[in-house]
């Protein structure tokens, strides 16, 4: 799949740097693996109140998140068969990207690649429900942001 990649920034004040779009692509386009089909997907850079609203809203959790992931499904597959498939949406708060990654002492730049690739493999089905399936998860997740040259994100957690 190769996925292309609408940056949206929807915040009033932009105080946190945003990456480029075209990390963002790459990011996508790495937690997609080998490209069969194209698709395309919206990322949404939101600030912490847009988060929580969403968050409560389809989630139940009245809090702000740092990734929101909204899949299309496959009900929502362009009618031609070359038209790109609509993957679905990632809302990020980039408020939280950068607290997470001074909290953890990372790149800012790496925590925005993680929540990339892990909100895009929650789009291609992916979960973290049980813990089999976390497992899966983040071990997908590892090895695909080891490709990046950025360092397990797990690991500090798992200490």
């Amino acid at each position: 799949m190769t996925i292309e990649v609408t940056v949206q920034d929807a915040r009033d004040t932009a105080d946190d740097e945003v990456p480029p779009s075209s990390s963002f692509t790459r990011w996508a386009n790495i937690a997609a693996g080998e490209p069969d089909e194209p698709a395309q997907l919206t990322i949404r850079v939101v600030d912490p109140e847009e988060s929580q609203r969403l968050n409560a809203q389809y989630r139940g959790k009245d809090r702000p998140t740092n990734v929101l992931s909204f899949a299309y499904g496959d009900d929502l597959l362009p009618a031609e068969a070359e038209a790109p498939r609509l993957l679905g949406d990632l809302v990020i708060c980039a408020e939280l990207v950068q607290k997470e990654a001074a909290d953890k002492q990372c790149p800012v730049s790496d925590h925005w690649a993680h929540l990339t690739v892990h909100g895009v493999l929650h789009l291609l089905g992916y979960d973290h429900e049980t813990q089999q399936q976390a497992s899966d998860m983040e071990a997908l997740e590892v090895g695909m942001l080891a490709s990046l040259d950025i360092q397990n994100p797990y690991e500090a957690i798992n200490e």
